[in-house]
């Protein structure tokens, strides 16, 4: 059974019909539970309640309220410089996951411990389990190159207790490699999520970032700011995202039996091509591609799956339960 969460009835076009964030922020409920948010709370331009989001400590003190309220994340921060992810996007790619496990499945979504995800790039912010595991109860490994992510997603788990036995956080120390080493030989996940970088060269994630700062209409210097923080490694790699993604399918290969559906963002339209090209050179038995809205903000996610129709009845049989 699905977790009561508080929720204003207000939609917010494109989100998810689940996603809690349908609504405006709630400023006076968000500062009741994290009341350093105040300190970055004024009247807007339209008399309404908000906050500079083009100030990334008011965007980062923003998600700690958001997890806080939400989420019963009760203590959240990230080191500086590390990117500060958009709550309701990362809740939508989640909600968007509980459905796909539903198909097939009577329309249930399967929830609990039962259910094991595997968050590539899990991020010093460790937003995609925080989300999962309160929502659906869902375990989480999560994985990235980052010695200091790691660090930092672990102290997130230690502040919180609860989440102690939910959410284990492993470094990859083979860069390349992006499920040898940490995933272990009789290990099972009903599903894998990434948020590649999707960049191809600093160059271009700083002209994106100039992009982004224009859009919010900053009146300061802020160049040397990558989407409100972000390392290197989380926002742009040797070939974008293509090449990222082109290289997580072959991986999947030696994993074919081990997940039910490996899954990733896809940023940009004309990474398509290449990642149904990469799909088909890897032989796999489905692909679901899933169109999601965020705003002005157009992305997709990408899923795949070696197993057939009847071995993918077998294991959600074996794994969640008959329905």
């Amino acid at each position: 059974m699905l977790k009561l969460h508080k929720q204003k009835p207000v939609a917010k076009e494109g989100l998810h019909p689940r996603n809690l964030h349908r609504a405006r922020y709630d400023f006076e409920q968000l500062v009741g539970v994290c009341p350093e948010l105040g300190n970055f709370v004024k009247l807007n331009q339209y008399n309404s309640r908000s906050i500079d989001f083009s100030d990334p400590e008011a965007v980062k003190t923003l998600n700690k309220a958001l997890l806080k309220y939400f989420y019963g994340v009760n203590d959240w921060t990230i080191p500086a410089g590390y990117l500060c992810p958009p709550i309701p996007g990362r809740a939508d790619y989640i909600h968007y996951m509980a459905d796909l496990l539903s198909a097939g499945n009577a329309g249930i979504i399967p929830t609990g411990d039962k259910v094991k995800v595997l968050d590539i790039g899990v991020g010093a912010n460790c937003v995609y389990p925080l989300i999962g595991n309160s929502f659906y109860g869902w375990q989480f490994v999560g994985t990235d190159i980052d010695s200091a992510a790691i660090k930092s997603a672990k102290q997130i788990i230690a502040l919180n207790p609860h989440l102690k036995d939910a959410i284990d956080c492993r470094l990859q120390a083979q860069g390349p490699d992006i499920f040898k080493s940490v995933i272990k030989p009789n290990e099972f996940f009903d599903l894998t999520i990434c948020n590649p970088p999707f960049h191809k060269s600093l160059q271009e994630a700083q002209a994106g970032t100039i992009k982004k700062w224009d859009n919010l209409d900053a009146n300061k210097q802020q160049s040397t700011l990558l989407n409100f923080g972000g390392k290197t490694t989380e926002l742009w790699c040797v070939g974008g995202e293509a090449a990222f993604i082109s290289r997580m399918i072959h991986q999947s290969i030696s994993l074919s039996k081990q997940c039910l559906w490996f899954s990733t963002l896809v940023s940009k339209k004309d990474t398509l091509h290449d990642v149904y090209k990469a799909l088909k050179k890897a032989g796999v038995a489905d692909v679901k591609t899933i169109n999601m809205a965020q705003g002005q903000k157009i992305s997709r996610v990408v899923a795949w799956t070696f197993l057939d129709e009847a071995e993918q009845v077998n294991w959600k049989n074996e794994r969640w339960g008959k329905v």
